[in-house]
């Protein structure tokens, strides 16, 4: 249901239903949620790579398992609040960079997923579709904060009332991804960036990611604030010492993420 291995200081997050698309029962997003919370605090893991199994990424919640809570008369069975709020957050704050290997579809909460991550590298087969509105439902698991952060309210607002979906090409054209690689390239690339930046600086890149989260909801002048107590936390790092010898030296830097 969800495979997690760790090489190379990366930690690879696989989702494992190719049968259902990738889709998210509860017992698959507890997993889930536990499998990026154990790469989150492992110190030897300094960077995740996220993907799906089979030919899709995730096509969201599992609407069969949804048809039934539906049917008994327990609605979304308070889903979003125990268990996707607390996947996307986790993602987002995770103190270490986490790639997402776009290698399918990626359709509503599964969208979201890859849309939490730092960077996206995706399939020239891969697609997004924000289907909330298809179904009746307002979007969830943090479409609304992060996809009008990366490509803008106007263009989210279409992609989400219209619901119409985004070829590979397109989303690079619109910014939704990084990357766009052959198919049978796209894990490949994903985890040969996860492990670039798994020896890069850990706490530069908490750092980068605090900041950017930060200023997407604050002044200039609290921003400001913020970089420079973070810059300070970050010059009594031994990677900022190593690197700067480095640099003087005209080495290249090594990066051990303290």
């Amino acid at each position: 249901m969800i495979r997690y291995d760790v090489a190379d200081a990366v930690a690879t997050i696989t989702l494992d239903r190719p049968e259902a698309m990738n889709s998210l029962t509860v017992e698959a997003k507890q997993a889930l949620h536990d499998a990026l919370r154990k790469a989150a605090h492992d110190r030897a893991v300094r960077a995740v790579l996220l993907t799906g199994a089979g030919r899709a990424f995730c096509a969201g919640q599992d609407l069969r398992e949804h048809a039934e809570n539906l049917e008994s008369g327990r609605g979304l069975a308070n889903t979003v609040r125990l268990h996707y709020n607390p996947i996307i957050e986790l993602i987002s704050t995770m103190p270490k960079p986490v790639v997402a290997a776009v290698n399918g579809v990626a359709a509503g909460a599964g969208a979201s997923l890859a849309f939490a991550c730092d960077l996206r590298v995706a399939s020239e087969r891969a697609k997004f579709a924000l289907a909330f509105a298809g179904i009746g439902l307002a979007p969830d698991s943090g479409a609304s904060w992060t996809l009008q952060r990366l490509v803008g309210q106007g263009r989210a607002a279409e992609l989400m009332l219209l619901g119409e979906p985004v070829d590979a090409a397109r989303a690079l054209e619109l910014g939704l991804v990084n990357r766009v690689v052959p198919a049978d390239e796209v894990v490949k690339a994903a985890t040969d960036l996860a492990a670039r930046l798994a020896q890069g600086p850990t706490l530069a890149y908490a750092a980068t990611k605090r900041a950017l989260a930060y200023a997407a909801t604050h002044a200039l002048a609290d921003s400001l604030a913020l970089e420079a107590d973070l810059q300070d936390q970050c010059a009594a790092t031994q990677d900022h010492r190593n690197a700067t010898r480095a640099f003087l030296a005209k080495e290249q830097p090594t990066f051990s993420g303290e």
